[in-house]
């Protein structure tokens, strides 16, 4: 695999539906929640769940602690809307809002690892979600990439690695990117060619190790 833009895996098709390009549903769920928070939730977590699951997988690594890392964002979200008045509700942009949530979720579990240190899962278990409409060729390829890519993003810094995830693997404009960060446009850009160029130093760096290995007596 070479690491350019390009050969970052997308989140499978149906979450790319809510996560590609411009947020077509956004409207139509900030005005659901607007006028029913529970039949509004349920619209924000069909039209997002696919999305928020993809990106807290490729910033965690593990399946397990994604799926974690996701019911602690959705319930946060909830609590939080509960708190909005209307108008407020009605104003927002519900996918960036929502993975802002995520994005300070899955922080705070590095913060909370880091203090309590435990032994933690091989990044190996953390495969794509599944898309349905792939053939077995490319689910076989689509898992051995998937694999590959989240040992890689692994290494990268915290704020790289949620730069190149929400902008090429979410699939997000940069301007939501910024959003969801809450950074400049500019540094978000930065970050993400920071990023890209160190998977592609750290990608170069893994093929030499393996065929030296493949060399070796």
């Amino acid at each position: 695999m070479t690491v350019t833009d390009g050969a970052l895996p997308r989140a499978p098709a149906a979450a790319r539906g809510a996560a590609g390009g411009g947020d077509a549903a956004g409207a139509e769920v900030a005005a659901a929640l607007a006028r029913d928070l529970d039949a509004g939730f349920a619209a924000l977590y069909e039209a997002y769940r696919g999305a928020v699951f993809s990106t807290a997988l490729r910033l965690c690594g593990r399946w397990a602690e994604a799926e974690d890392l996701s019911a602690e964002a959705f319930l946060r979200a909830y609590r939080a809307l509960a708190g909005y008045e209307e108008g407020r509700i009605a104003e927002l942009r519900p996918r960036a809002w929502l993975l802002a949530i995520l994005a300070n979720v899955w922080r705070n579990s590095l913060r909370s690892a880091a203090r309590r240190p435990v032994a933690a899962g091989p990044v190996e278990d953390a495969p794509d979600p599944p898309d349905p409409g792939e053939g077995v060729e490319d689910a076989a390829a689509r898992h051995e990439t998937g694999r590959e890519l989240a040992e890689l993003l692994a290494e990268l810094p915290e704020t790289q690695r949620a730069a190149v995830v929400l902008r090429h693997v979410t699939d997000l404009p940069v301007a939501e990117v910024a959003a969801v960060l809450d950074l400049p446009e500019g540094t978000v850009k930065s970050h993400v060619s920071r990023g890209l160029a160190r998977l592609r130093g750290l990608r170069a760096a893994r093929r030499v190790r393996e065929e030296t290995r493949e060399g070796g007596p």
